[in-house]
């Protein structure tokens, strides 16, 4: 669920506004207050106010410029959120080339170059003396600012994404494009973090901000490292080597009394059942159905009664990628899915718990059995790897 307060639509986009954006509203109000003192105490605080306001204002229109141009260009934009330290608009899929996603980067900065010519002309035709010029003058230098700021080189900044994109076109992988990006912002971060200490211990109380915000670009160059090699794995691995094979065959012909007897009556390993006849693969048998069908039948009524066809169900092959499985998955609301082998019979089953198991061997990731079998069990992927929202973003 997205947190703040949802403050409207614009373009079919949804518009929230982050609780840390209070903060910034207060704290901004303030310190642009402190430089119209000379107007009076009421002027100056309303002047403070204002700029808050445009600041507020500056920063939405920079970030839909990045969602009109992602959505010319058929991606879907989820929300857009202004926060502490900006706004980031949300969008559902990975641009599908780098161009694309170069597009979308210089969007907003161009946004706020454009909006700091136009305040800075606006401000030409006003009285120098006037208050009004002073804060069109104001505002003109914060849409600059926003727009020399985002153009660092470093994610989540837009320079990152100007980086990543360009990073792309030369190796011809957006992974590496992703890495390269996400590494320069760690790096600018730690150098954010270590110059503002150094500004606090000399009494500079604005280091605290600038710390504040290397940590800001720290800890989001790491998410998008870690979802970078979330999607990267999901590509290359194969369905193959981590399904299993924790299902058993029984013959179709055997009647409800002879399937029970024979393999529920003992503690059975085995939750899945595929029936054949004849060597050959007719489907799954839908255990749950046995419980729906009077008892008097069970003796006459074959298998055959409660199969789900192998052609009427939810199959990959072999080959098929960890991505399309979950995607599979995810669309037809599926706990587990059938793998089926070049020839078309089954080749074993996947769920979610052997999904996390695979991502887990790849990605050395400390994940229990335990936990693996709650996942099974449960069927929902652990808090912090929501794959199928990783997924549907992913080309």
């Amino acid at each position: 669920m997205q947190a703040g307060w949802r403050i409207g639509y614009l373009f079919g986009v949804p518009l929230f506004l982050d609780y840390s954006w209070l903060i910034i509203l207060l704290l901004a109000t303030y310190i642009n207050s402190q430089d119209y003192q000379e107007w009076g105490l009421f002027l100056a605080w309303g002047a403070g106010f204002v700029i808050a306001i445009l600041l507020f204002g500056a920063v939405f229109l920079h970030e839909l410029g990045h969602s009109l141009v992602a959505i010319s260009k058929g991606i879907k934009v989820k929300s857009i959120t202004l926060f502490l330290f900006g706004g980031v608009a949300a969008i559902e899929q990975e641009f599908r080339t780098p161009v694309e996603a170069l597009q979308v980067a210089i969007a907003g900065p161009l946004v706020s170059l454009v909006l700091f010519f136009l305040l800075g002309l606006t401000s030409l035709l006003l009285p120098t003396s006037s208050l009004v010029s002073e804060l069109t003058n104001r505002v003109a230098e914060i849409n600059l600012v926003l727009a020399v700021f985002n153009m660092i080189p470093g994610l989540p900044l837009d320079g990152g994404q100007v980086l990543k994109a360009v990073v792309w076109k030369i190796t011809g992988s957006r992974f590496a494009g992703v890495r390269w990006a996400a590494k320069t912002g760690q790096g600018l971060g730690l150098l954010g973090i270590t110059f503002g200490l150094i500004l606090v211990l000399a009494r500079n109380m604005s280091g605290f901000w600038i710390a504040l915000i290397g940590c800001f670009a720290v800890r989001n160059a790491r998410i998008y490292h870690r979802i970078n090699d979330l999607q990267e794995v999901l590509i290359r691995i194969k369905v193959v080597e981590i399904m299993t094979q924790d299902f058993r065959v029984v013959d179709a012909n055997l009647t409800l009394s002879q399937f029970v007897d024979k393999y529920f009556s003992k503690s059975s390993k085995f939750s899945t059942y595929f029936a054949a006849s004849e060597g050959r693969y007719l489907g799954s048998v839908s255990v749950n159905a046995i419980r729906f069908i009077e008892r008097s039948y069970w003796d006459t009524q074959t298998l055959r009664m409660i199969i789900c066809p192998l052609n009427q169900m939810i199959t990959v092959l072999e080959k098929a990628s960890l991505l399309e499985v979950i995607k599979s998955m995810e669309s037809d609301q599926q706990k587990q899915i059938t793998v089926l082998s070049p020839a078309g019979t089954v080749a074993g089953i996947v769920d979610k718990g052997d999904i996390v198991r695979g991502i887990a061997r790849y990605l050395k990731l400390n994940i229990s059995e335990a936990e693996i079998k709650r996942i099974k069990t449960e069927g929902s992927y652990p808090p912090g790897m929501n794959l199928g929202a990783i997924a549907k973003a992913t080309y």
